[in-house]
């Protein structure tokens, strides 16, 4: 069964969308990560059983940066939490889903991810997200 892990939002200033959604949402950030593998910083707003992911971009060519550069701010992608991603991933490819990575790479918040690509998923952003088991 999926679940909604989180909401990737694409911003500019990561410190100034800090302050704004501390005030939108009422709680303060419980953290920030750079993914330097990915060109970006994150950080992490708990609200109820889900997250609200915050992405800036670190260095130009970024995905972030990119799609700052195209769209603008905004909602970049939706995070689903799932219990074995190597089995979600084979899944998904089996069922006509084109995959942007064919392993799964480290991620922010001590997850594996894969994304699954927009165009096969109606223009939205698909991330496949499993916590590392230590």
């Amino acid at each position: 069964m999926l679940k909604i892990e989180h909401l990737g939002i694409a911003v500019k200033d990561l410190q100034k969308s800090n302050d704004l959604f501390a005030q939108l949402l009422g709680v303060e950030h419980y953290k920030i990560e750079e993914v330097a593998s990915e060109g970006v910083n994150t950080s992490f707003f708990k609200v109820g059983e889900n997250k609200i992911e915050l992405l800036e971009a670190t260095k130009e060519g970024s995905p972030i940066e990119k799609f700052i550069a195209k769209r603008g701010e905004g909602i970049h992608h939706v995070a689903f939490e799932v219990e074995d991603i190597l089995v979600e991933m084979k899944r998904l490819e089996a069922a006509g889903f084109t995959l942007l990575n064919k392993k799964p790479k480290k991620g922010a918040d001590n997850k594996l991810v894969c994304f699954v690509h927009p165009k096969t998923s109606n223009g939205v952003l698909v991330e496949l997200c499993q916590s590392i088991r230590e």
